[in-house]
């Protein structure tokens, strides 16, 4: 994902343009999810950014992640976890190591930060 420089700055995240980060065809399970992002700031000890992924299914493994929801809708699975029903509004966490399924049913965009 592109980087936006590191001076202060605000973005209204709802209509931010964001670059195309090709899923892993390994990772697609049903449909075309294509996801998109932007980093917003990144540092030794993790990233903040926007993350958007259009309606599909699709796997993934996890890092140490907390995000906002902002609009959108999906199920995310957690292998012998909770299923996670998200929509606008929802904030979420997610452990490093954890094997995910997501399915999408609106084109879900979240503002996320990670720590490595």
């Amino acid at each position: 994902m592109t980087s936006i420089p590191t001076a202060a700055f605000t973005l209204h995240v709802p209509t931010a343009e964001l670059v195309a980060d090709p899923l892993d065809p390994a990772q697609i399970v049903s449909g075309t999810p294509e996801v998109s992002g932007l980093v917003l700031a990144e540092s030794a000890t993790g990233e903040t950014g926007i993350w958007q992924i259009t309606p599909g299914v699709a796997t993934d493994v996890e890092a140490d992640e907390v995000f906002v929801v902002l609009s959108g809708r999906a199920t995310v699975v957690v292998d012998g976890g909770p299923v996670l029903e998200l929509g606008p509004g929802d904030c979420g966490v997610l452990r490093a190591g954890d094997r995910t399924t997501w399915t999408v049913h609106e084109t879900l965009r979240k503002v996320y930060t990670i720590t490595h």
